[in-house]
C-alpha cells in the first residue's frame, strides 16, 4: 500500500527544520508482490530510500549514480567505468586502498559496477556497522576530488587497460560487442561505445578531465541511496542527514533523450579471433528502451525464438548438430534496446549458410505465430524470477534503486511483473512485424582465421573519425564545493553498535532406509522451496578407468534430457510452464541434481524430478548430439589461455596418469572412447541411494515435504566404492613452465603445489585459510595490492588452498591475469611476497585486520535459499553439528601471531612449487630466464618440448 504525501512532507529531523522530507511510504498488507519501503529526499537532492527488513543482521547500502558511458563524448569514452575504479581509491577522510580494508574487517563485501545509464557503489555488512558504510560512501561523494592524485591515475588507468585485456582481447569472443555497438550506433552516439571505453581514450584523458567529470554528474541530487535490512528508517535518516546533510548540490542533470537509430539496410561487418574455434554469426536490430510498451513483448519474442529446447534456433541448429549453441536475447537500456540472434556453428560450415537459416527461421516463425504454451512459459517463467529475486537484502535494495532511477518510483515491482504477465499473442506478432520481420541489422561475423568467410563480404565500414551530431557537455567553469557544516569529526571512523547476533540455521536431520542422507530446514521468507541431490563420486569415480574420462560429465549431460516418458523437449518445456528447474551437473567429486520451484508448484516438479532421476532414456540420439558437443569444448578450451593455464596446471600438480590431472570433460581420445552403453552402465554403477546426501530450504516443514519423496525412498542401488586415489609425487625443486600462447596480451601464471595438509574445518586447513587470507585471500591482500593497485599488471590477483576432496591432497594455488609486458616481474613479485610471508610471518596488524574480517562473516553467510543450501551440505557431508561455527569462531579470536607463522612456513613451500606461464614466448623468454628458474618449455596439452637449463 502507497502512502503519497503532500508537498509539505512529514518532518522526521529534529536536528534541522525541513532538511529531510518524507515522500512516500510503501508496505505489505498481504501476500501481494511488493518491497515495502519508505522514500525521503534530502535538501541537497538526495533521494534516500530504506527497506526495512529483520530476518538477517545485515544491512545493504548502494548508492546509484545516474551517470554511465551515455554521458560520455566522443574520444573521451570510459570516464564512468574508470571512476569507478578510482572511487575505490581513498577520499579525504579515507586513506589510500582502505575502503575495502575497512569494508572487508567489519565482515562485508563490497564492489562497484558501471553500465550504460548508471554506476553504483554497494557493501553488504552486519547490520551494526551502517554507519561505517554511510561513513565511507559520503566521504567519496562529498570529499572525493581532493584525494585524487596523478599516481592512483595512472595506476587505475593501467588496471582499466588490464581490465579491458582479459575480459574483452584476451576472451574468446570478447570484442564482438565493441563492433556490435559501434556498428549498430551512428557516429559518437554514447552506445556506439562500450562502458569499458576505448584504449586510445583512456590515453588521451588527463586526471583533470576525470575531476571535471565527477563534479558534473556525482552530486547528490543525481544520486540514489537505498538502505536495506536490518535498520530502524528514523535511525537512518538521522545517519543520513548526518553524512551526506551537508554534501552540496551538484549542477542540474536533466534526463538525456537520444532518436532511437535506425537502419537503412543490413549492415555486414566482421573480424577475426584466433582465440576461437566455432566462428559465430550475430544479427543484432535496433529496439525501444527500458520500459517502453513494446519491450515485455519483445523479450517474450527472444524466449520463443532462441531459449529452450522447443526454440526456434535449438531446434534447428543444436538439435540436428549443425551448431554448439543458439540463442537470442533483448537487453534494453536507457536509451534504446537490441534484439540479438547468436549462432556459433560447428566448424566446416559456412556463415552463409547460417545467415540464410536465420532469416528462414524467421519466415517459420511468421508463419506459425505465437502458441498459448508459448506465453504460458514466459509468464511463469517471469514470475518465478521476480520472487526468486526478492531472496536477499540486496536483490531487493538493488530493485529498488534501478526502479527509482530509471522509472522514478521504487514501488514498480507489480508494474514491471504485470507488464510481463499481462502481454497476448498478439503483442508478440506485433512487435515482431514492428521491429524484426524483414528489417534491416547488423550481421557481425567473428571467423578464426582469413581463410573462413564471414556471412557476407562487409559492407560497412565503422566510422573511426569525423564529426559527431549528439550534444556534447560543457565542463567549463565547474567548481568543486567542499562540504562544510559538520557537527563532528569526520576524519575519525564511526564507532561501532554491538555485534549483532547471529543465528546459524535450526535444521532437521533424517536418514532413509535405502542409505540417503537427508537434512533440511524451514525458510518462509519468500514461497519457494530448493531441493539439492548430491551423488557423490563424480569425475574421481573414473580413476578406475582413465580410458573413458569424461563419462561422468556425459551421463550428467544426458540426465537433463529425454526420459521414458519425455522427450527432451517435453521435459524442459513442462518445467517451464511452472517456473521450475531441474539441471543435473557433474563435478570432480560429484553429481548434483538441482531443484528449484514456487511451493505452489512443489507436486508438479517431484512428479518431473522422479521421471528425471529414475526414468532416464538414454536416447542415441541425444547421445550422439552431446558427445559431438562435448569433443568441440574440449577443443574450444585449448583457445582460451586462462583455461588452458588452469588444465595444464592440474596435469603439473598431479602428474600423467592421476584422474584429476584430466579435465571432468574428458580428453578427445578418452571421449570417443564413451559409448552409450557406457553411459547406461556408469548410471546403473553409480546413480545410487547409497552415496546420495539430500539437502531441502524453503518454505515447507519437515513433515509437509517428507510425504512427497517416496519415489526417493523406494530407490534401488548398488553399493558403491569411491577409488582411493595414488599418492602424487611432489617437486623436487621449483620450476618454471612456459607454454606459448603467441602475441598474447595477457600472460596467465599460476604457482603452486600439493601440500600435506588434512581437511579439518578445525584444525590446520581452517587455520591455513586464516594464514592466508592476508597474503592472496582478500582485496587488500599483500599480493592483490601489489600486483593491482601498487604496479596496475592485473584485474585481480590472489591464492587460496583447494581441493576437491577431504581424502584428497590439498593444494596451494596463486593465480593472476597480467598484462604480457609485465609477465616476469609479475612472477618475481608472487614469488617475493611469498617468500617474504613464509620467512617473517604475519603482522600484528594484518593478524587484526583478519580476525574482524573474518570474524564476522556469519552475518551474511545463511541469508539466500543459496546460502542455507551450501551450509547444511557441508553439515551432512562431513558429519558436522552446529558447534563447528562457533569452534571456528573461538580459533578466529585465539590463533596467535606464532601459530599462524609456523602455518606458513610449513604450507607455504616456495621452493618446491610449480610456476606456470601461459603467454607470449618470444617476447618473455629472456626476462623470464633472468628470473634464475629452470624453464621446461610446454605444449597446449602440457607436455615438454625443451627443456632449459
Amino acid at each position: 500500500m502507497k502512502n503519497l504525501l503532500l508537498l509539505f512532507a512529514l518532518l522526521v529531523s529534529t536536528s534541522v527544520w525541513c532538511q529531510t522530507k518524507l515522500i512516500e511510504k510503501v508496505t505489505k498488507t498481504g501476500d501481494e508482490i511488493v518491497i515495502p519501503y519508505e522514500k525521503y529526499e534530502l535538501e541537497n537532492g538526495l533521494t534516500l530510500i530504506i527497506h526495512e527488513d529483520h530476518s538477517d543482521p545485515i544491512v545493504h547500502v548502494d548508492v546509484t549514480y545516474h551517470v554511465g558511458s551515455a554521458r560520455e563524448e566522443l574520444q573521451k569514452s570510459g570516464f564512468a567505468h574508470f571512476f569507478e575504479h578510482m572511487m575505490f581509491q581513498g577520499s579525504e577522510n579515507v586513506a589510500d586502498e582502505e575502503h575495502f580494508k575497512i569494508v572487508t574487517e567489519s565482515g562485508g563485501t563490497l564492489n562497484g559496477t558501471t553500465n550504460r545509464d548508471r554506476t553504483n557503489y554497494f557493501e553488504t555488512l552486519p547490520s551494526n556497522q551502517l554507519e561505517t558504510a554511510l561513513w565511507l560512501e559520503s566521504d567519496r561523494m562529498g570529499f572525493f576530488l581532493d584525494a585524487v592524485t596523478q599516481e592512483k591515475f595512472e595506476v587505475q588507468r593501467a588496471t582499466v587497460k588490464n581490465e579491458k585485456g582479459q575480459n574483452y582481447d584476451n576472451r574468446p569472443y570478447g570484442r564482438y560487442r565493441e563492433l556490435q555497438a559501434a556498428a549498430m550506433y551512428p557516429y559518437g552516439h554514447p552506445y556506439s561505445w562500450l562502458t569499458i571505453g576505448k584504449l586510445e581514450d583512456l590515453d588521451r584523458v588527463d586526471v583533470e578531465d576525470l575531476k571535471s567529470f565527477f563534479m558534473r554528474w556525482y552530486g547528490p541530487n543525481n544520486a540514489t541511496l537505498t538502505i536495506g535490512g536490518d535498520v530502524e528508517p528514523k535511525e537512518v535518516v538521522k545517519l543520513v542527514e548526518k553524512y551526506f546533510g551537508v554534501i552540496p548540490s551538484g549542477p542540474q542533470v536533466d534526463p538525456l533523450k537520444l532518436t532511437p537509430p535506425v537502419l537503412e539496410s543490413d549492415r555486414y561487418v566482421s573480424y577475426v579471433d584466433d582465440k576461437i574455434r566455432f566462428p559465430a554469426v550475430i544479427f543484432s536490430y535496433p529496439t525501444v528502451p527500458r520500459f517502453h510498451p513494446d519491450e515485455a513483448p519483445l523479450d517474450c519474442l527472444a524466449e520463443i525464438l532462441g531459449s529452450g529446447k522447443s526454440s526456434y534456433l535449438y531446434k534447428n541448429f543444436v538439435q540436428t548438430q549443425k551448431a554448439i549453441s543458439a540463442s537470442a536475447s533483448h537487453p534494453a537500456s536507457e536509451l534504446a534496446g537490441e534484439f540479438s540472434m547468436f549462432v556459433l556453428p560447428f566448424p566446416g560450415q559456412t556463415l552463409s549458410d547460417f545467415e540464410k537459416e536465420v532469416r528462414n527461421i524467421l519466415e517459420e516463425f511468421a508463419k506459425n505465430g505465437v502458441t498459448d504454451d508459448d506465453i504460458q512459459k514466459f509468464k511463469a517463467n517471469q514470475e518465478a524470477s521476480t520472487i526468486n529475486s526478492l531472496s536477499s537484502v540486496s536483490g531487493k535494495v538493488s530493485q529498488l534503486a534501478s526502479y527509482e532511477t530509471f522509472y522514478g518510483d521504487p514501488d514498480a515491482i507489480k508494474f514491471d511483473l504485470d507488464r510481463y504477465l499481462n502481454i497476448t499473442k498478439e503483442d508478440v506478432m506485433r512487435v515482431f512485424e514492428k521491429y524484426i520481420k524483414g528489417k534491416p541489422a547488423v550481421v557481425l561475423s567473428v571467423v578464426p582465421n582469413e581463410e573462413t568467410a564471414p556471412a557476407q563480404p562487409d559492407n560497412y565500414e565503422i566510422p573511426t573519425e569525423g564529426k559527431s551530431e549528439y550534444p556534447t557537455t560543457d565542463y567549463s567553469g565547474l567548481e568543486y564545493k567542499r562540504p562544510e557544516g559538520d557537527q563532528f569529526d569526520r576524519s575519525a571512523r564511526p564507532g561501532l553498535g554491538d555485534n549483532p547476533v547471529v543465528k546459524v540455521p535450526d535444521f532437521w536431520e533424517d536418514k532413509f532406509e535405502n542409505g540417503i542422507k537427508v537434512i533440511g530446514t524451514e525458510s518462509d521468507e519468500i514461497p519457494t522451496i530448493t531441493l539439492q541431490l548430491t551423488l557423490n563420486g563424480g569425475h574421481k569415480l573414473e580413476a578406475k578407468d582413465l580410458s573413458k574420462a569424461g563419462v561422468a560429465s556425459l551421463t550428467a549431460s544426458l540426465m537433463n534430457e529425454a526420459t521414458e516418458n519425455f522427450t527432451s523437449e517435453e521435459i524442459q518445456e513442462e518445467l517451464r510452464k511452472i517456473g521450475s528447474r531441474i539441471s543435473v551437473g557433474s563435478g570432480q567429486t560429484s553429481t548434483s541434481v538441482y531443484i528449484s520451484t514456487l511451493v505452489k508448484h512443489l507436486d508438479r516438479t517431484l512428479e518431473l524430478a522422479e521421471e528425471i532421476i529414475m526414468h532416464p532414456a538414454f536416447n542415441e540420439d541425444d547421445f550422439e548430439r552431446l558427445k559431438k558437443q562435448q569433443l568441440e569444448g574440449i577443443q574450444a578450451q585449448l583457445k582460451d589461455p586462462a583455461a588452458t593455464a588452469s588444465q595444464i596446471f592440474q596435469k603439473l600438480l598431479y602428474g600423467k596418469g592421476h584422474v584429476y590431472a584430466v579435465p571432468g570433460s574428458g580428453e578427445e581420445e578418452t571421449v570417443n572412447n564413451i559409448s552409450l552403453d557406457d553411459v547406461k552402465a556408469f548410471y546403473a554403477e553409480y546413480y545410487s541411494p547409497a552415496v546420495a546426501e539430500l539437502v531441502i530450504v524453503g518454505d515447507i516443514s519437515k513433515d509437509e515435504i517428507m510425504p512427497k519423496l517416496d519415489f526417493l525412498k523406494s530407490w534401488e542401488g548398488k553399493d558403491v566404492e569411491i577409488p582411493e586415489l595414488p599418492k602424487t609425487k611432489k617437486a623436487d625443486k621449483t620450476k618454471l613452465y612456459l607454454v606459448d600462447k603467441t602475441d598474447a596480451p595477457q600472460s596467465q601464471i599460476r604457482i603452486g603445489y600439493l601440500t600435506d595438509l588434512d581437511y579439518d574445518l578445525t584444525g590446520d586447513y581452517f587455520k591455513s585459510y586464516l594464514m592466508n587470507f592476508p597474503l592472496g585471500g582478500a582485496f587488500n591482500s599483500r599480493i592483490n595490492l601489489n600486483l593491482r593497485e601498487d604496479k596496475g599488471w592485473t584485474y585481480g590477483a590472489r591464492s587460496y588452498f583447494a581441493f576437491d576432496d577431504p581424502e584428497d591432497p590439498i593444494a596451494y594455488v596463486a593465480t593472476a591475469g597480467v598484462k604480457a609486458d609485465a609477465t616476469a616481474g609479475a612472477v618475481n613479485e608472487f614469488m617475493k611476497e611469498i617468500k617474504e610471508y613464509q620467512k617473517e610471518g604475519i603482522s600484528e596488524e594484518e593478524l587484526a585486520f583478519m580476525r574482524k574480517a573474518v570474524g564476522q562473516r556469519d552475518a551474511r553467510s545463511y541469508e539466500t535459499p543459496g546460502q542455507k543450501a551450501s551450509f547444511l551440505r557441508r553439515i551432512i557431508h562431513y558429519d558436522l553439528d552446529k558447534s563447528f561455527v562457533d569452534k571456528q569462531t573461538e580459533i578466529i579470536e585465539s590463533i596467535s601471531k606464532k601459530e599462524i607463522d609456523n602455518l606458513a612456513k610449513k604450507y607455504l613451500d616456495y621452493e618446491k612449487m610449480y610456476i606456470l606461464v601461459v603467454g607470449d614466448e618470444a617476447s618473455n623468454l629472456k626476462q623470464l630466464e633472468e628470473l634464475g628458474y629452470e624453464i621446461v618449455k610446454l605444449n597446449e596439452e602440457g607436455e615438454p618440448k625443451v627443456i632449459r637449463p
